[in-house]
């Protein structure tokens, strides 16, 4: 007996025997099927918040330009810089434009594509700006927009930019054109799928999600991180 109480005193400096509490499979499997449940009985708050948390402020007003956000181009878009020209926001609507790998120039079919739909859409005269496509491709769009921008001394922008990218696109031009002193402003261009219907097909839900993983990226990495 002296021997084991002598074995535990020094053991305990090493090992320890304690109790543990687990829970069942049935227990986890409930608690799935709690928050599933919950999700499905809120949707309609939560879908509507996640969604307009990717949509900026609509704040219109007249400016130098209006910059047509072009990345995945949408008809949508030109035809809404067209009814902004024609009432008279801004004359000048500057359209980003892919560079050619081999030069400093647009790619010409993307420039194509650009002023066919510019057309379609009657907007008028347009003034195609080359942007870099390198990662992260919004943010080296936007500085390669930049200096576009100081060389023609253009000290207001509106920025017409498809619905769920729009708050992002804010964020960026914010960062980079607003800290060189030029107003943004943003037009968010709602398409096929609003705030409260983006989830009644999968596209929509695979857009939103999408769109909100590149806001949270942008938001916390490229822009704190990246951003000159």
């Amino acid at each position: 007996m002296r021997e084991t109480g002598i074995a535990s005193h020094w053991t305990r400096h090493f090992f320890y025997r304690g109790e543990f509490t687990r829970t069942t499979w049935k227990f986890r499997l409930g608690l799935i099927a709690l928050v599933l449940v919950s999700a499905w009985l809120t949707r309609s708050w939560w879908t509507v918040a996640v969604a307009r948390s990717l949509v900026c402020e609509a704040n219109a007003a007249p400016s130098d330009a209006i910059l047509l956000e072009n990345f995945d181009p949408s008809y949508l878009v030109f035809e809404r810089a067209a009814r902004l020209r024609k009432a008279g926001v801004a004359q000048r609507v500057l359209v980003p434009v892919p560079a050619d790998s081999e030069a400093s120039d647009s790619n010409p079919v993307a420039a194509g594509m650009a002023e066919l739909l510019a057309r379609l859409a009657r907007v008028g005269a347009i003034e195609i700006v080359p942007v870099r496509e390198v990662e992260p491709i919004s943010l080296n769009a936007a500085l390669d927009l930049q200096h576009f921008v100081d060389q023609q001394r253009i000290r207001s922008i509106l920025v017409v930019s498809p619905f769920f990218r729009s708050r992002r696109s804010s964020l960026v031009y914010q960062r980079t054109l607003g800290r060189s002193g030029v107003t943004i402003h943003c037009d968010p261009v709602e398409e096929t799928r609003g705030i409260s219907t983006w989830t009644r097909s999968w596209h929509g839900i695979e857009d939103v999600t999408e769109q909100w993983l590149k806001l949270q990226y942008y938001r916390f990495y490229v822009l704190p991180f990246r951003a000159p």
